[in-house]
Formats: C-alpha cells, sequence, structure tokens
C-alpha cells in the first residue's frame, strides 16, 4: 500500500508540471513520513553523498561536453556527408543517410536528444526537399536517434553501470551488436516503404566532393574507435576516455577551422567560443542530472529500508517465474515507465527495485544492463510524452500528434528488436564474453 501511495504522489506532482527531481525528492521525503521512517531523515545528506560520489560519474559531463562541441564545430555535418558517400545514391538514399548517420554520431555524443537535435535541422529538410514525406522524415530520424544511447559511448550506460555496479566497459561491448542491430531493423523498414511509396535515389543524387569529405570523416571516426577500444581493451577508464573524447573534438574542431583557411589566432577564437557555448550547456544538462540522482539516492534508501527489491525477489521465486519470464514483466514495466518519465528518473526509480530479482534469479547483469538501458531510451520516441518526439517537432515543424502516429511503425520494428534481444541474451552477451568482459 505504501508504494502505491507512493507512486501516486509522483505521479500527481509530475501531472501538475513540477520538475521531476523535485517531484521525486519531495515524494520520496514525505514517504519517510508516511511509513513511519521519518527516524531516519537525518541520515539523508550523508547517503546523498555517497550516492554521488562515483569516479564513474564525472564521465558524463565529459561527453556530455564532447558532444556538445561536436554538433557546434560542425563535426555532425562532416559525418552526414560521410554517410551520404557511403549510402546516398541507394533507393531511398537519404534514409539511410537518416540512419547511417545515427550510428556514426552515437560513437561521439552518446545521448539520443544530442543526435536528434543535431540531425533534425540538417535531415528533415533535406528528405522533405526530395520528395519524402515530412512526417516519415521526422520519424525515421526520431527513431534512428534511439542508435545514439545504445552504442558506445552512452550516458545512460554510465549511468546504470554505476548505479548497479556493472562494468562500464562490458555494457559498453554489449551495446554494439544491439545497436547495429537496431540500424539493420530500421534500413530493412526503410527499404520497404523506399519501394511502396518510390522514394528518390539513384545515381544522379547529388553527392558531396569524395575526397574533401574523406579527409575531413577520417580524422572525426577517430574519437568513437579510441574511446571504444580504449575502453573495452582496459587502457583508460571511461572517464579518462571521456576527457580524451574532449581533447580530440577540441583538436578537430580546430583543425576543420585551419582547413577553412582561417588565420591561426580565428581559429583559436571560433574553437573558444565553440567551448564556451558547450560547456554552458554542459552546465545546464549536468545540473539537471545530479538533481535527478539526489532524488534518486533519497528514493533508492527508502526502498532499501523497506525491503521493497527483497519482496519483489520473493514473490518471483513464490510464483515460480523464471529469469526470463520476470524480465520480460519487468521490462513491460519499465517500457509503460519510459512513455511518462524521464529516462533518467525512471533508470533510478525503477532500476534498483525491478531489476536485482532477475539478476537473483540468473539473468546475467550486462544483458540486463543493456536491455533495460535500450528499453528506457525507447521511452524517448514512445507518446504521449517521448522527448525526442518533441525536440524534433519543435525543430522539423510537424505536428506533435501527427510525428506520434508516423513514429508508430517505427516503434514497433524497435520493440521486435527488444523483445529478440530479450528472449536471445547470446547476442548481447558474445562480444563482451569474446573479450573476456562477461561470464
Amino acid at each position: 500500500m505504501e508504494i502505491v501511495v507512493i507512486f501516486a504522489l509522483i505521479a500527481l506532482a509530475i501531472w501538475s508540471g513540477v520538475a521531476v527531481a523535485y517531484v521525486a525528492g519531495a515524494a520520496a521525503v514525505l514517504a519517510f513520513v508516511f511509513t513511519d521512517n521519518a527516524n531516519y531523515l537525518g541520515i539523508l545528506p550523508q547517503r546523498i553523498f555517497s550516492q554521488i560520489d562515483v569516479f564513474t560519474f564525472l564521465a558524463m559531463p565529459l561527453f556530455i561536453l564532447a558532444g556538445e562541441t561536436m554538433t557546434k564545430g560542425g563535426i555532425t555535418r562532416v559525418l552526414i556527408d560521410l554517410a551520404m558517400l557511403a549510402v546516398g545514391r541507394l533507393k531511398g538514399g537519404l534514409g539511410y543517410v537518416n540512419i547511417a548517420s545515427s550510428v556514426f554520431l552515437a560513437g561521439i555524443s552518446g545521448s539520443a536528444v544530442a543526435d536528434a537535435a543535431a540531425t533534425t535541422n540538417t535531415l528533415v529538410p533535406a528528405m522533405t526537399e526530395k520528395g519524402y514525406r515530412a512526417d516519415f522524415a521526422a520519424a525515421l530520424t526520431a527513431a534512428s536517434c534511439v542508435i545514439g544511447p545504445i552504442i558506445p559511448p552512452s550516458i545512460v550506460m554510465i549511468f546504470y553501470g554505476a548505479l548497479m555496479n556493472v562494468s562500464v566497459a562490458a555494457l559498453f561491448a554489449g551495446g554494439i551488436v544491439p545497436g547495429l542491430l537496431m540500424a539493420l531493423f530500421l534500413g530493412a523498414y526503410n527499404f520497404w516503404t523506399a519501394r511502396r511509396e518510390n522514394h528518390p535515389g539513384g545515381a544522379d543524387t547529388i553527392q558531396p566532393p569524395f575526397w574533401a569529405t574523406i579527409v575531413r570523416a577520417v580524422p572525426a571516426l577517430l574519437i568513437p574507435v579510441t574511446i571504444v577500444s580504449g575502453i573495452v581493451f582496459g587502457v583508460v577508464t571511461p572517464t579518462e576516455a571521456a576527457g580524451l573524447a574532449v581533447v580530440i573534438t577540441l583538436v578537430l574542431v580546430f583543425g576543420y577551422a585551419l582547413l577553412d583557411r582561417a588565420p591561426m589566432r580565428e581559429a583559436l577564437a571560433r574553437t573558444a567560443a565553440l567551448t564556451n557555448a558547450a560547456g554552458e550547456r554542459t552546465v545546464m544538462l549536468t545540473g539537471s542530472i545530479f538533481m535527478i540522482l539526489f532524488a534518486a539516492a533519497v528514493f533508492g534508501y527508502l526502498m532499501g529500508l523497506m525491503r521493497v527489491p527483497e519482496e519483489i525477489a520473493t514473490w518471483v521465486h513464490g510464483v515460480g517465474l523464471n529469469a526470463t519470464a520476470y524480465f520480460l514483466l519487468a521490462s513491460a514495466i519499465l517500457f509503460c515507465a519510459g512513455m511518462v518519465l524521464d529516462v533518467s528518473m525512471a533508470l533510478v526509480l525503477l532500476v534498483p527495485v525491478l531489476i536485482p530479482a532477475a539478476i537473483a534469479g540468473g539473468a546475467d547483469p550486462v544483458h540486463v544492463g543493456v536491455v533495460s538501458c535500450l528499453n528506457l531510451t525507447l521511452g524517448l520516441i514512445s507518446p504521449p510524452f517521448g522527448g525526442c518526439l518533441m525536440i524534433i517537432s519543435a525543430a522539423s515543424g510537424v505536428p506533435y500528434t501527427r510525428l506520434s502516429l508516423a513514429i508508430l511503425p517505427f516503434l514497433l520494428v524497435q520493440i521486435a528488436l527488444l523483445l529478440l534481444l530479450i528472449l536471445v541474451p547470446e547476442i548481447t552477451l558474445a562480444l563482451p564474453r569474446a573479450l573476456g568482459l562477461a561470464h
């Protein structure tokens, strides 16, 4: 009964428009009183700071800074041009470019929101101009941006790894194959739609200059290669890799300015201005994330006092659910929560409550982590409150209700992949096991 009241308080406050971090924190504090645990409130400051005193969390603001600098510094445009060279002349080529661009950008920003903001203004108008329906172009952009948090580096996976004490390197390795499969599934749907709706494409498609694009793109591709290989093979920690990503991104932005024949002083000034702008955005995003972490620490402490995870595990054992059956049930709950909650908030509120029982039942922590991150990320493109849908609707001019309908076929394709990953853990675990990062 107490759990129902807690979540009812959270839902009521969110419905009233209060920021989610304040909602969770206030609801949890009130729940301490309601459940006769008020005597534990004095220890909350210590619990809050111990919850966020995790070295891995330092990687998040650095990856955010790298992604913001990349977007403002023109690296996004370079990677889109590379995708255009690779698949732009196929039938429905701009759809493939949209998907491929998200794969390239995923290796740098690690954020679906950053991906959506970076590609919408460029790709949706280009697709519409060539004859694609505006709602299809916007929906494909939304669907493909989900690849961002799955292919490493992933801010969501860093968050999950620190929260659940799972190796971030193993999670990163586990996300590579599912992320590429996501691109393959979306590409197959684009292939079918291109023939059904006769989308443009062919040898007469205008391409960016070959050698100029290659010269600019190859250094940009060094960022994800350096990050992923460094973390997976144990050369650097996720935090060190994030710092390295920032340095490489700044060097590239400066180098691109020099390639544009800007004088040295002007190139330095341009890079400094971009860094300042990206830094301001990074501070705002990081502050909001850590506010959610504060609230999560309070809520998580209460759930521990009430022994909620243990009660769930006892219930699972009592009804005879195996690890896969329970994980399907937990995944359904996470998916529904992702439709109405911020990804970070849903992660910190529900994962520590629902996931331990799956692991206790025999599920692999890496498999569960990767699939849970993908599951919650799908909430960003799920009506009624999908964050990426709102961003893309505002940037593209496609009405939100129209975009919410257009995204449904893509969402069904991605849910099919999610179910496949749940039922066949080896898809996720093959690479981490080959690298010695999972059992």
